[in-house]
């Protein structure tokens, strides 16, 4: 073992949270280091947003040009999914994370590969892949953003049949025949909506009663509606009791409650995330190991004045753009911090993290989109406000027509009555994920609908929704 090394501010986790948090105390002076025993960058670059995104943009972009008129025939044929995944792969660097490595050494950070763990107060030893021992030790503070893993559910026989998780269904090479889903949310839909526009036959299965439970319920039904429409198969209300896979090339059986076999070529499990703290030495600081970490508004873990958790491990949000978001708050508290400087909320508040619990925006890339920011209108009500629900056949609006023949979609807005601001608001269509980031300043700024009646949207756009949210609210 090493002497220890000194730095002001040590990172554990190099993905994009961690990176964040670099960039801004390198920014404010602070010498820093990051561990990472991974590809820098994280799950987002590699595993996750990017590539899902890179093999779902062929697939919408195809499913819109199907909807408008002079150009539906050109696009009969099938993807070249040879060009898709080449795509996807230089969207990921090819799994190779040279350009995070020098981007990090222009910023001034220090990277450690390895193994981390926290080794007692402001310290982090390191074990590299080649066996070497590192202690890093923190002056002003060490950082926890070593994010989450897929959770596998204790399914008889699921450890041993190889399945998919989120990696594997975002970097595979090939399409295959049948793809089995278990799991309704967001990876699961997005998977489903990629894999059968690549050319599998997609399965999805769903043990509650439909598809992206934490959105108003008209998003999940669309969604099904879309999938079903593409050829897939969406059952709801079914309960996976065992699997079964017979050597490692052989097909997989998926058992149902009740004694149903469906069999494929390929399982997917996405049902769920667990935090990436089960061996990061949260013991050797008087924390549960395999956790969630609790943190204050300013990231910081109660009763450590020196330890921060951001991104997924504190359970506020699990979001990559929430994560940077928590990331720029922190850069800024252990900055202030370390200079004396009291923290001032009111500037900005910049040091102190409300969007990731009050205003959470989130999209959805399935055909159709699923844009939400805010409360649902369940949320709300359950939360104890007094409120109206505002919905609006998105489909009516001329800039949707415009946009594609036979466009389907819904808006709601959630009201609360007393104030007149928005609590929540939710778009289902294709490109409705652009309309998301006006509804966030909307309910982040609180902008009362006075004010929101003069925001005139440009005509002919699929935004003219606004306008028309707002007269239906105002009858």
């Amino acid at each position: 073992m090493t002497e220890p090394v000194e730095y002001d501010v040590v990172v554990l986790g190099g993905g994009p949270v961690g990176e964040n948090i670099a960039d801004r105390t390198c920014a404010a002076g602070l010498s820093t280091a990051v561990v990472e025993s991974e590809l820098l960058g994280g799950e987002c670059s590699y595993w996750a947003c990017i590539p899902s995104k890179a093999l779902l943009r062929p697939v919408l972009a195809r499913a819109e040009a199907r909807r408008v008129p002079g150009l539906a025939g050109a696009v009969e044929g099938p993807l070249d999914t040879a060009a898709v995944f080449a795509h996807r792969n230089y969207w990921a660097s090819d799994w190779k994370d040279q350009g995070q490595v020098d981007w990090l050494d222009s910023i001034g950070a220090h990277v450690y590969r390895g193994h981390g763990r926290l080794y007692g107060a402001r310290k982090v030893a390191v074990t590299s892949p080649e066996g070497e021992h590192h202690i890093l030790s923190a002056r002003h503070a060490v950082v926890v953003a070593t994010g989450t893993r897929a959770l596998l559910p204790d399914v008889p026989g699921l450890a041993g049949a190889r399945p998919w998780t989120s990696r594997e269904a975002t970097s595979a090479q090939e399409a295959p025949g049948r793809l089995l889903i278990v799991g309704g949310s967001v990876v699961a839909t997005e998977m489903a909506t990629a894999w059968q526009g690549l050319g599998s036959q997609v399965t999805v299965l769903v043990r509650g009663s439909g598809l992206l439970p934490r959105m108003e319920p008209f998003a999940g039904e669309l969604v099904a509606d879309a999938l079903r429409e593409a050829g897939a198969v969406v059952r709801t209300g079914v309960t996976v009791e065992a699997v079964v896979r017979d050597g490692s090339t052989g097909p997989v059986q998926v058992v149902l409650e009740g004694g149903e076999t469906l069999e494929g070529d390929e399982l997917l499990v996405a049902t769920g995330r667990t935090p990436h703290t089960e061996d990061i030495g949260l013991d050797t600081v008087g924390l549960p190991a395999g956790e969630w970490i609790r943190v204050d508004d300013s990231c910081r873990v109660p009763g450590h004045d020196w330890l921060y958790a951001v991104g997924d491990v504190n359970h506020r949000a699990l979001l990559t753009h929430q994560g940077k978001y928590q990331a720029r708050i922190v850069g800024a508290a252990i900055a202030a911090r370390a200079a004396g400087i009291p923290l001032d909320t009111a500037l900005w508040g910049a040091h102190t993290a409300t969007a990731d619990t009050h205003a959470l925006p989130q999209a959805v890339f399935t055909d159709p989109e699923a844009a939400a920011v805010g409360l649902t209108l369940a949320e709300a009500e359950r939360a104890g406000h007094r409120v109206r629900a505002v919905d609006y056949d998105l489909g009516r609006v001329s800039g949707a027509g415009l946009y594609a023949d036979g466009y389907r979609g819904q808006a709601r807005m959630v009201v609360d009555l007393d104030r007149e601001i928005l609590l929540g608001v939710t778009f289902v269509g294709p490109g409705a994920a652009e309309l998301l980031q006006a509804a966030t300043v909307a309910v982040a700024g609180e902008v009362p609908i006075d004010r929101l009646w003069h925001a005139v949207p440009a005509f002919p756009t699929i935004g003219e929704i606004w306008l028309r949210l707002l007269e239906t609210y105002r009858g």
